[in-house]
């Protein structure tokens, strides 16, 4: 039997802003033992989140399993306290970016 990882959400989608950064994205959040609806989280509160020690990942939810999420990379911040990106995958260093995670 795998060990699935712990986390404390999962990003679904975002939407960019025309700079480059996150405007919000699409997400699921742990509340004790179950996980919400879909949230729309603006970047804001993404980052303080994240700031607070929150694991968030990218995947997205298994049909008719609620709990269940196929997750890939993990979500984190990087560069400066004035200039953090927020990354998943690959990181390019200028902006922020999802990688695999479907933009709308």
């Amino acid at each position: 039997m795998i060990k699935q990882k712990k986390f404390d959400g999962v990003i679904e989608a975002v939407h960019y802003a025309p700079h480059g950064q996150i405007a919000w994205v699409r997400a699921y959040e742990r509340t004790g033992f179950v996980f919400t609806d879909w949230l729309k989280l603006d970047r804001e509160s993404l980052v303080e989140r994240l700031k607070n020690g929150a694991r968030f990942y990218v995947g997205q939810r298994k049909a008719y399993m609620g709990n269940d999420f196929d997750i890939t990379d993990a979500v984190r911040l990087e560069g400066k306290e004035d200039a953090e990106i927020i990354v998943a995958g690959e990181s390019n260093g200028e902006h922020d970016h999802l990688e695999g995670v479907p933009i709308f």
